[in-house]
């Protein structure tokens, strides 16, 4: 290797040791955060960041109040939130860069072939810094034809016009039973209830479209994250750290559940999933990890409506399309039942085209987006993009 190329190894190794100093890891215990909720970042309102196990011990025993260790402002233990960039860059560092300056010397593989040029252009968007805040979820009530954002904001749920204007806000972040602590994921139920995956108490939680709490799943679930509907009005989640896809239904009308069910098991850190409507096949995203460290690739698999596995889809096999190894961050099925991928890699939406033998891919969008995080095809043939880095919504038409 060359000098130059070793000296810039040396200086990203030194740049990745100066920010795990100062950017992860808390400088309360001085441990590095993690996914794990003991040592999960969380913002305090002050704007200070450190672990949600230093959160709990600053709390005198039975006093739900804080003092910020670092400038002395006091807080609510439910004021403060999961630090999703403080996350985000975690897992870049940990999926993209260890392995180049493992094999510095390590070619770049050849494309096996170029993807199709992406289909659709830009029609608009909406939201932003003050309107979402580090969004999460997102999903389209048929009904209504409203999209259906999660969000770290003071109200977690925000309901909105196709055209961008906010029409309902529900979930407030507070200390009652019926608050949402930190939503994941949302479905809209197909007579509209809305459906939120909260990490912070893992749960699940139900509202109706006037924001009324009408129904609270807990002691279930390990960590649940995704959650969509199927053709049957049953909702499905997914159970990251169990590894399991539960079944529920419910009447969500009355608040009463009627059945919970495991429907797949030793899955490893099950996150996105998505259910379709017409055939009742699932397509789900495992996280995998390397090293005991963070997230480091996805996997896809696809599931038939009898729960069998159909395919399975690793993150080289997408990449030999693209320039990076694909990180899947949201799935969806379109119309036509093809899976939609949303890659935070290559910041760009994929379409994979399935069939009994193989897959085929195309760019559904190349270029535009920061950080896509999940997917809604709306109606008319178009596809909403939730994009965390932007707090925003992006709709791209065909």
């Amino acid at each position: 290797m060359s000098s130059p190329a070793s000296k810039g190894i040396e200086n990203m190794k030194d740049f990745l040791e100066e920010t795990e100093t100062n950017l992860l890891e808390c400088k309360v215990c001085f441990e590095k955060y993690s996914q794990q909720q003991r040592h999960r970042p969380k913002n305090l309102p002050c704007g200070h960041v450190i672990c949600q196990e230093c959160v709990s011990a600053l709390c005198p025993q039975g006093n739900p109040r804080l003092e910020c260790p670092f400038c002395r402002k006091e807080c609510k233990t439910f004021e403060t939130s999961i630090c999703l960039p403080v996350l985000q860059l975690m897992e870049m560092l940990s999926r993209v860069v260890p392995d180049q300056l493992e094999s510095p010397s390590a070619t770049k593989p050849s494309h096996a072939a170029k993807l199709r040029p992406a289909s659709f252009n830009f029609s608009m968007s909406f939201g932003g810094w003050g309107v979402l805040f580090n969004p999460t979820g997102i999903a389209l009530c048929k009904k209504t034809g409203s999209l259906v954002v999660a969000h770290d904001g003071k109200k977690r749920i925000g309901v909105f016009t196709t055209n961008g204007k906010c029409i309902q806000q529900m979930g407030s972040k507070c200390d009652s039973r019926n608050s949402i602590i930190y939503p994941l994921d949302v479905a809209v139920t197909l007579d509209s209830y809305i459906a939120v995956t909260d990490s912070g108490d893992r749960s699940l939680k139900v509202f109706n479209q006037s924001g009324k709490f009408t129904l609270v799943i807990g002691q279930t679930f390990s960590l649940p994250w995704g959650v969509c509907v199927n053709a049957q009005n049953e909702m499905i989640v997914s159970d990251s750290d169990a590894g399991d896809l539960i079944l529920v239904v419910a009447d969500f009308k009355k608040g009463r559940v009627k059945k919970l069910l495991k429907i797949y098991s030793t899955l490893t850190h099950p996150r996105e999933i998505a259910v379709c409507q017409t055939s009742g096949a699932m397509v789900v995203v495992e996280h995998l990890t390397k090293d005991r460290k963070n997230s480091n690739s996805t996997r896809i698999k696809i599931l038939s409506s009898a729960m069998k596995l159909v395919q399975q889809i690793d993150s080289f096999g997408l990449s030999l399309f693209l320039p990076l190894e694909v990180h899947t961050t949201g799935v969806a099925f379109n119309a036509e039942g093809n899976i939609l991928v949303a890659d935070v890699n290559n910041r760009c939406v994929i379409c994979l085209e399935t069939t009994k033998e193989c897959h085929f891919l195309k760019h559904v969008v190349a270029s535009g987006l920061s950080y896509p995080v999940a997917l809604a095809p709306l109606e008319d043939g178009s596809v909403a993009v939730l994009d965390s880095g932007n707090h925003s919504v992006i709709v791209y038409a065909p």
